[in-house]
């Protein structure tokens, strides 16, 4: 810039206020933190490079030592070792020592010594020589010091060499130690020798080889094999290398063993059971680990890892081998023998269920064994196994297979047989349970909860219920804790359950599905006479317990479904279910439970309906229940039963007025649909009319005009009474048993024909038309005098029959297959088959229970399911048809989770009205009245005189003849649809001869 004239320096002026020394300051400041940084980094690069340079110097210096001390070596013994004698193995000799300085086991010449040494020392152990003597001489004990580091060096050598040439010995590996010419079986030969048992030094050599990582070596040099071999490859006799791992597992836990604990990581469980179906390719070792000290010891182990949360599994083999599913398998095929002994422990039998509780939680569900499930039983069109939901990470079909097959009826049996084999079974004993008891009953509902969760119930089930005492002892359990109030215990002992978690949850989880399944399969004799397997006081006393505790999970301490378990490949993590779920599951196999005993109830009661309801149902409640995705509302649709039913019938009502509301139909003047129904054909005309109308149809208003057989329209208008005569007369004639859709049983009740195909080209058409008629019916208010039979119901909730349901449809039936269920001769004289004779119309047909069902005998091992398929073949096999098309007619108008509300007792009050005398009062305080009449009118009071003074049969005669339905309405007269009305005929005015009658008529 040139001179401007001006010699003055212009101040500069800092708009922002700052002082330049400020900055200056700050600029400076941090100028000399990045120099001292630089400098910091200058002093660690020297350090590294100091420590770099001494290690490779020290490490070069080393190898130089290493090459003297071999040259002297072969100098001394030979290139070859040809100059070796029984002294060189003697303590006070340098030829171990010299070898064992310099050796590299990826030295090819120094792994041919090390052969060479193996080769003379088994040469030596052949021709006579003691191996003590070998190495020790006369005196042991005054050299043990050396003798000990060399032999233990000696075997860790021969071990290094084997692993460090796994890839190129990996087909040699497997063989037998009578090919004694190859170098891998000459190498570990030679440590079964130096850790034999009897030696005094053995202790000390496996607890150093444990600590050297020993177990990681294997398991690589396994896997290595494994890769070659292939998965299939079995071994017909012991190879060496199982040899050696049978006779270090074999040492721990011994009595006499003082080796040092090491750590978990590297432990036999981690390293060695986490391999792919080891047992497969080692079947001795398999042996050597079923021993009951043994498995006691390394399961232990397992257990306090998992007791500490600790991560000790090594990296997974594959995405489809992950290593705690490996680890479980392994643990699970082999723990089956010393829990079936007598002497098998406890404490043992704890620690187990904990580990494999624990293993099981990571396994995601078996898809292998749902697809076998679906294809071998029967599944409800509303069951979904865990699998259908899943879709992480898969399991190895293989290994699925092995962890199944191994939780099997034997295993389940012994497994609880020793933890339950100290709590008592005594009724009546009321005294608090003690920790054992807790731990017990805490490590089964703990492992079964689990298990549960990922395989198929009916594999386990039966096993569960009938032959390990579950129910009563779980009973026995629970009933004590509620009675002293020692939840507490159970959470204290119980290594599964989440702080804070109570007492309660575990049992129930695992009690209410094995009971539930219980009562699928007892029969009425059982549970009513015999009281098996609990008695009638003990289901009160277990309604009560499950009430309160669904109450509690439901509204007073509700739970969200969550997902369960998250699964990924990493190594073994502590992850438990959360407490959401677990309260999740109780919720719901509880409300199965008393759902199933609230049927039972309604099949002969023991208990007053009322016991199910819950105490806390309020106003409040209600309110919240008519409104979609409340709490309340989820409540009213998992558990309906602990809300009375007049509640349930008056949130079913709002439902229905809402619907009306919203479709604005039923507030038209003038209704869309106008039916034309002539008297003597009304079947087939509403079959043709209401088929042909949509479902938004279906909801409006329909007014019907009848046709008489001349073909001329009745005089009148349709305000409600007439379509309410017209859906009488339609169930009237649809229902008799004369049309041949329906049968009736002992009882009068009806159900599906199943040969209604032989009389009706279209019955399956006919029946999705009835479907309809019902819920059109049920949508209006208008109650029909229909009596269904209890397992037709069920069919309208979408719900399975069993044995106990065949009573109400063929009492004979019933009495026949339970005096085969108690037959105590042999069945297979009675030359009955898994077959089954139809009887339609005189027309016999014959269907096999099951494929190739002409050729099965019965006999005492399959009769049972012989009989529960006899009975599932009439009460749901043979009406599948009609009740399927019967239910899509019906879900027309009618949703299912608002049927789900009711129980099949309920709903066929719901469908035809209240059992209970008529209530006169109420009708009259509900009553409309027009044409010149009123409440206070002389006509009108002598009318309910006169009607008051009547018998219950003309009670429900008239009420027949006003309301189509000889039952009065659920919720009183004030829901009755159309009103009751009571309408002057006459055209004058008062008149004294309305008391002759002829000038009231009654409408509605």
């Amino acid at each position: 810039m040139f001179f401007s004239g001006d010699s003055s320096t212009r101040k500069r002026v800092d708009l922002g206020g700052r002082s330049s020394k400020e900055r200056d300051r700050k600029k400076l400041l941090e100028q000399t933190r990045l120099e001292r940084n630089r400098r910091l980094f200058q002093r660690q690069q020297n350090s590294a490079a100091v420590k770099i340079q001494k290690c490779f110097r020290g490490r070069r210096a080393m190898e130089a030592e290493h090459q003297k001390m071999r040259e002297q070596f072969f100098m001394d013994y030979g290139k070859h070792c040809d100059n070796i004698d029984r002294f060189c193995f003697g303590a006070d000799s340098e030829f171990l020592r010299q070898f064992l300085f310099f050796f590299n086991a990826q030295n090819a010449g120094d792994l041919y010594i090390l052969v060479r040494i193996c080769q003379s020392l088994q040469q030596f152990a052949q021709d006579g020589e003691n191996v003590l003597s070998l190495f020790a001489g006369m005196d042991y004990s005054s050299k043990h010091g050396p003798v000990d580091y060399r032999v233990k060096q000696l075997a860790y050598a021969c071990i290094r060499a084997v692993h460090a040439n796994r890839n190129q010995l990996k087909e040699r590996l497997w063989v037998t130690s009578q090919n004694s010419d190859m170098p891998t079986i000459i190498l570990l030969e030679a440590v079964n020798m130096l850790i034999d048992p009897k030696l005094p030094w053995a202790c000390k050599i496996v607890g150093y080889l444990a600590k050297r990582n020993a177990f990681t070596m294997f398991r690589e040099v396994i896997l290595t094999w494994k890769e070659s071999m292939g998965s299939q490859f079995s071994m017909e006799k012991v190879s060496s290398l199982e040899r050696v791992l049978t006779l270090v597992i074999s040492h721990a836990g011994a009595k006499p063993c003082v080796c040092p604990n090491i750590d978990p990581e590297w432990s036999f469980p981690s390293q060695i059971l986490t391999i792919p179906f080891i047992w497969g390719f080692f079947p001795c070792l398999k042996e050597v680990f079923r021993r009951s000290e043994l498995s006691k010891h390394y399961i232990h182990q397992m257990a306090s890892c998992v007791q500490n949360h600790t991560n000790v599994l090594p990296n997974d083999v594959s995405s489809e081998f992950p290593g705690y599913a490996c680890l479980l398998g392994n643990i699970l095929e082999a723990a089956a023998t010393p829990l079936s002994q007598s002497d098998s422990s406890f404490d043992m039998a704890v620690d187990f269920a904990n580990v494999a509780t624990f293993l099981l939680e990571l396994v995601p569900p078996l898809k292998t064994l749902s697809r076998e499930s679906k294809g071998n039983y029967v599944v409800d069109d509303d069951e979904m196994t865990p699998a259908d939901e899943y879709n992480g990470i898969v399991l190895n079909e293989d290994l699925e297979l092995q962890i199944s097959n191994a939780i099997g009826p034997q295993f389940l049996l012994h497994l609880t047989n020793v933890l339950f084999g100290g709590v008592p079974l005594v009724d009546g004993d009321k005294r608090r349970p003690d920790d054992k008891e807790a731990a017990a009953v805490g490590s089964a509902c703990a492992f079964l909860h689990v298990t549960f969760n990922a395989l198929p119930l009916e594999r386990i089930m039966t096993t569960l219920a009938y032959r390990t005492g579950l129910v009563p002892v779980l009973w026995n359990f629970m009933k004590r804790c509620h009675d002293n109030q020692s939840w507490s215990t159970l959470s204290e002992q119980s290594a599964y359950l989440p702080e804070g978690a109570p007492g309660w949850l575990l049992p129930l989880a695992v009690f209410c599905p094995i009971y539930k399944h219980m009562l699928m399969i007892v029969d009425n004799e059982e549970f009513y006479e015999q009281e098996k397997p609990l008695s009638l006081k003990d289901i009160r006393y277990l309604i009560v317990i499950l009430r309160q505790a669904l109450w509690q999970l439901l509204w007073m301490n509700p739970s969200i479904p969550t997902n369960p378990v998250k699964y990924t490949s990493e190594g073994l993590v502590h992850r438990r279910q959360p407490l959401e779920f677990l309260q999740h599951r109780v919720s719901t196999v509880a409300s199965e439970l008393l759902s199933q005993l609230q049927d039972w109830n309604n099949r002969r009661q023991f208990i007053p309906p009322s016991d199910f309801h819950s105490d806390g149902v309020n106003d409040y409640f209600i309110s919240q229940a008519m409104q979609e995705n409340t709490r309340a509302n989820e409540i009213l649709k998992q558990a309906p039963f602990l809300v009375p039913f007049t509640s349930r019938v008056k949130i079913f009502t709002s439902q229905l007025a809402a619907v009306r509301q919203r479709d604005g139909s039923h507030s038209a003047v003038f209704a869309r649909n106008r039916f034309k129904i002539r008297r003597d054909h009304i079947l087939e005309d509403a079959f043709n009319q209401l088929n042909a109308l949509s479902d938004e149809d279906l909801r409006g208003v329909i007014r019907v005009t009848f046709v008489n057989e001349f073909g001329v329209e009745e005089a009148g208008i349709d305000g409600g009474g007439i379509f309410k005569d017209f859906m009488e007369s339609i169930t009237r004639a649809a229902f008799d048993i004369q049309y041949g859709l329906f049968k009736e049983t002992a009882d009068h009740l009806l159900y599906p024909n199943p040969g209604s195909g032989l009389i009706h080209e279209q019955h399956l058409q006919f029946f999705h038309f009835l479907g309809t008629v019902l819920a059109k019916a049920m949508f209006e208010g208008i109650l029909v005098d229909i009596p269904f039979a209890t397992f037709f119901l069920s069919k309208l909730k979408q719900k399975h029959n069993y044995l106990n349901d065949l009573p109400s449809l063929d009492p004979e039936l019933y009495r026949h297959l339970i005096f085969l269920k108690h037959y105590e001769g042999d069945i297979s004289e009675l030359e009955l088959y898994f077959v089954i004779v139809n009887n339609e119309y005189g027309e016999q047909t014959e269907e096999e229970l099951l494929p190739g069902g002409k050729n099965i005998r019965v006999t005492n091992e399959n009769v049972i399911p012989f009989i529960h398929l006899i009975a599932n073949h009439r009460l749901n096999y043979q009406i599948r048809q009609q009740s399927s098309h019967f239910l899509r007619g019906f879900q027309q108008l009618i949703r299912k989770d608002w049927i789900d509300m009711f129980n099949e007792h309920e709903l066929q009050i719901l469908i035809s009205g209240s059992l209970d005398g008529l209530d006169v009062d109420d009708l009259r305080s509900h009553t409309q009245y027009s044409g010149g009449y009123h409440a206070e009118h002389y006509v009108i009071e002598m009318f309910w005189v006169v009607l008051k003074s009547m018998s219950h049969e003309n009670q429900m005669k008239f009420l027949k003849f006003v309301t189509g339905c000889s039952r009065g309405p659920l919720l009183g007269f004030k829901y009755l649809e159309p009103q009751f009305c009571i309408q002057r005929a006459a055209a004058s005015s008062i008149s004294k001869r309305g008391a002759s009658g002829k000038e009231i008529a009654v409408c509605n």
